[in-house]
């Protein structure tokens, strides 16, 4: 039995057995991931999905996190004196060994399923949303607040309209606040 998987914006054509090479993946060596984006069955008979085939997956072992072969790109410009650049670069890769493909009941196996390097879940913007929710009034609805200067009132301890229409500009020393700016802040709160 063969598959046709895809990941990392590449198809591969895969059996039990297999070791690939593929995009960078967010699981450790000696994990088992699951690709569930099967586009061709085949075997005695062949299923071609549309655009997948439901409930099919491949699961695979991760044997080790690679780099591929240096790619060296050089560029020389006729007639620009000393106009030419060499740069490398190595792909990070992961090799993996192909251990079983599943025709169906692949939602019910309990294998992670493959994600790329890039997509893999972050803790900090998860952190950010409640500051975020936290914030006060938009202050840059003000005349000559940018989202620069807005930063920097944040930062200083200003969220709402209220506490800047409460500022002293002459006195402020942690931010330079206009004079315009209190008097519109007091119109808005």
């Amino acid at each position: 039995m063969f598959a046709v998987m895809k990941t990392g914006g590449k198809q591969y054509k895969v059996q039990a057995g297999d070791v690939l090479r593929v995009e960078k993946l967010a699981a450790d060596a000696g994990e088992t991931v699951q690709f569930n984006e099967v586009l061709i069955l085949g075997g005695d008979n062949v299923t071609v999905g549309a655009p997948l085939v439901s409930g099919a997956a491949v699961q695979a072992t991760v044997i080790d996190q690679i780099k591929g072969d240096k790619v060296i790109s050089f560029v020389k410009r006729r007639r620009k004196h000393g106009s030419q650049r060499t740069r490398g670069h190595r792909q990070q890769l992961t090799l993996l060994r192909v251990t079983e493909i599943l025709a169906s009941g692949a939602e019910g196996t309990g294998v992670k399923a493959a994600t790329g390097a890039a997509s893999a879940p972050k803790a900090a913007p998860a952190a950010a949303a409640p500051k975020a929710a936290a914030a006060g009034d938009d202050l840059t609805q003000i005349t000559g607040v940018g989202p620069a200067a807005a930063k920097k009132l944040n930062e200083a301890g200003i969220t709402t309209f209220a506490q800047l229409a409460a500022v002293d500009p002459e006195s402020f020393d942690a931010v330079k606040v206009k004079p315009e700016w209190v008097e519109q802040a007091k119109t808005l709160a």
